[in-house]
């Protein structure tokens, strides 16, 4: 008999094309309404805001917030800024990773951080919710906290008992000078997480 030989399947170039296609939700958090517009909670919506501009996103009005959808070369990504309010998020996160059919490693969170100096990043795959409520809820929703996501400090330059006024309220004139250059270093975070992966973009931002 003639001796056959089985030769390894070779993947299908559709495979190859959904590879590198694969989708990213990035999503900033904050609360919608003229009086929150500019206050620390809402940098996640200032990043996103700048981020979008640089990429030529536009964002439009959709179920759970405002969405924007674009291409970073060759990767899908899906914009969200969540209109449930900060302690809701969850609901905005869950619905939108179902809907555009995300994995959870391709979600990336942007928020802000009290137990970071202003304007550091760090970037980490998964954590506690460090007692912010949008994480809270993400997790909750999300059923792991093994999502990836982007703290930006804001400091904790308050007297004890004044958290809340702290981050509702708005970042000082110094920091509003400094902002521009730390956005736009959280943009290239953002930008690297998408094309080279969340260890590079740690490697590469963590506590610049």
């Amino acid at each position: 008999m003639p001796l056959v030989v089985l030769l390894p399947l070779l993947p299908l170039a559709s495979n190859l094309t959904d590879y590198d296609n694969m989708k990213y939700l990035i999503v900033g958090l904050g609360n919608i309404g003229d009086e929150y517009r500019d206050t620390r909670h809402n940098i996640g919506f200032k990043i996103l805001d700048a981020f979008a501009e640089a990429s030529n996103i536009t964002f439009s009005t959709e179920r759970y917030g405002d969405v924007g959808r674009g291409r970073i070369k060759n990767k899908q990504v899906v914009l969200l800024k969540p209109s449930t309010y900060m302690n809701l998020s969850g609901n905005a996160v869950r619905y939108w990773k179902d809907k555009e059919n995300i994995q959870v490693e391709n979600i990336l969170i942007v928020v802000d951080d009290l137990a970071l100096p202003f304007g550091c990043i760090r970037i980490k795959p998964k954590g506690s919710d460090a007692g912010h409520n949008g994480l809270k809820n993400i997790a909750a929703m999300l059923g792991t906290d093994a999502y990836p996501r982007l703290r930006f400090g804001i400091g904790n330059d308050f007297p004890r008992g004044c958290q809340i006024d702290f981050v509702l309220g708005p970042f000082s004139l110094d920091e509003r000078q400094k902002m521009p250059q730390r956005i736009e270093l959280a943009c290239d975070a953002i930008r690297t997480f998408v094309l080279a992966g969340l260890q590079t973009a740690a490697c590469d931002f963590n506590g610049k």
